[in-house]
């Protein structure tokens, strides 16, 4: 080309949640059986969608409106529908203008971070899911700035680390977090959320919170949409179907703004948002119809209820087998369907190793962990999946300097979880001792 094609350092970043599948897949031809503890895909794993819920959607999709476009902001029924239950919750309360249905989180996300001025920041937190900090560091052509959340902490955010960076940082705007968490299974509690909402309104920014997981929440505890805390501070929620019904493959997901009417610059910003999706006519119809009917089903919370009592159960035998091996910091998930699990600082070099019998395999992985900056948990999890085929993601893909692993926590076989687990904690131990 007689010029360049794109921005310095696109294409750079990379999505290793994904990327570690293709490895998997070239293992596979070798013979090597896959055990895929990497994508949160209930569906992948196994998930039954009960027939019930598959009657409605048949029964939607006979339905000739759905074969049509439906308001950009979405189908007015179905934002009636959930903008009632935000705002019987008694917080804050909206209309259903306030609601925008886009084509999964990723498209909101996109447009959300895509519609700010590059020079605009958003405040991540570390370690943060990738869609996120790749949406908004891409949007600012820089690298995410963030707060962290601390492993020896059961994964809480270090509040003063992120105060600290609105008062550095005048460019911030924003300060996003997810809740309950993604990588970590970390659930905010209400007086966090609170700090961080009186943070946000002390410096005259808006929230982003990312609630796609906030009705899978279990051992014990509780989760409060930030809706419930906001207050009078400008905020935007992003919500969805993907791993609540579950149905990723609908893509389908929306934005609930808050107090737009309060900020005038922020009224502008969510109708810049807004003004980009028209640019799309609007997000699929069909899925959008089918949510008042499936949430609203009497079956509907006794089949999300045996979804949650068995993420509890796959949490805590993951903990249960991951806790007992030195070296590492474990705590209990108590929301979505994911555990992180950092190595204690220096633990990992790159002379570790475990056996690999075939060749082949041995020379694919081989060639993989002697590149360039290669991350010390990227060879582990590398090393891992060719001697056990267990697919896990290393921990400093997901914008943290710290060393470990993500795993998933969506095997419907108790058994086969427990065999899984019983031996990542094993080889975790031969591998640090190699």
């Amino acid at each position: 080309m007689r010029t360049d094609l794109v921005r310095p350092g696109a294409g750079e970043m990379t999505y290793e949640i994904r990327n570690i599948v293709n490895v998997a897949e070239k293992l596979q031809k070798h013979g090597v059986a896959i055990n895929w503890e990497n994508i949160g895909d209930p569906i992948v794993k196994g998930e039954l969608i009960p027939q019930w819920m598959k009657e409605i959607v048949a029964r939607e999709a006979m339905d000739n409106d759905t074969w049509g476009y439906c308001h950009t902001r979405g189908v007015l029924e179905t934002r009636e529908y959930v903008c009632e239950l935000t705002n019987r919750r008694g917080g804050v309360r909206i209309t259903p203008d306030d609601i925008i249905f886009f084509n999964g989180l990723g498209d909101a996300i996109a447009k959300v971070y895509g519609c700010l001025r590059p020079e605009s920041r958003v405040l991540m937190p570390s370690p943060t899911y990738t869609t996120h900090t790749l949406g908004e560091s891409g949007n600012a052509h820089a690298a995410p700035i963030c707060y962290q959340l601390n492993p020896e902490d059961n994964w809480a955010p270090d509040l003063e680390d992120l105060r600290n960076h609105v008062r550095y940082n005048p460019q911030i705007v924003a300060i996003m977090l997810i809740n309950p968490d993604n990588p970590t299974g970390m659930v905010y509690p209400e007086e966090t959320l609170r700090k961080i909402v009186a943070i946000a309104g002390e410096y005259d920014l808006f929230v982003i919170a990312d609630e796609v997981y906030n009705n899978i929440v279990y051992n014990g505890q509780k989760t409060v949409p930030i809706s419930d805390v906001i207050g009078t501070v400008p905020a935007i929620a992003l919500k969805g179907i993907s791993k609540e019904f579950p149905w990723p493959g609908s893509r389908c997901g929306w934005i609930e703004v808050y107090n737009a009417d309060r900020d005038e610059r922020f009224r502008k910003y969510v109708s810049a948002i807004l003004t980009t999706k028209m640019n799309e006519v609007c997000s699929t119809t069909l899925p959008q119809k089918c949510i008042p009917a499936i949430m609203s089903h009497p079956e509907y919370p006794v089949y999300l209820d045996e979804r949650i009592r068995r993420y509890e159960q796959l949490s805590n035998i993951t903990y249960n087998f991951l806790r007992e091996v030195p070296g590492l910091n474990v705590n209990r998930t108590n929301g979505a369907f994911y555990m992180s699990v950092a190595f204690h600082d220096g633990l990992l070099n790159s002379r570790q190793s475990l056996p690999i019998e075939k060749p082949e395999v041995k020379e694919l992985v081989e060639s993989l962990v002697s590149g360039a900056n290669v991350s010390p948990d990227k060879r582990f999890v590398y090393y891992i999946l060719a001697h056990t085929g267990i697919c896990v993601v290393p921990l400093s893909s997901f914008n943290t300097s710290l060393q470990g692993f993500r795993v998933t926590l969506l095997e419907r076989d108790l058994k086969e979880c427990e065999r899984i687990y019983h031996t990542l904690a094993q080889k975790i131990d031969q591998y640090l001792n190699s």
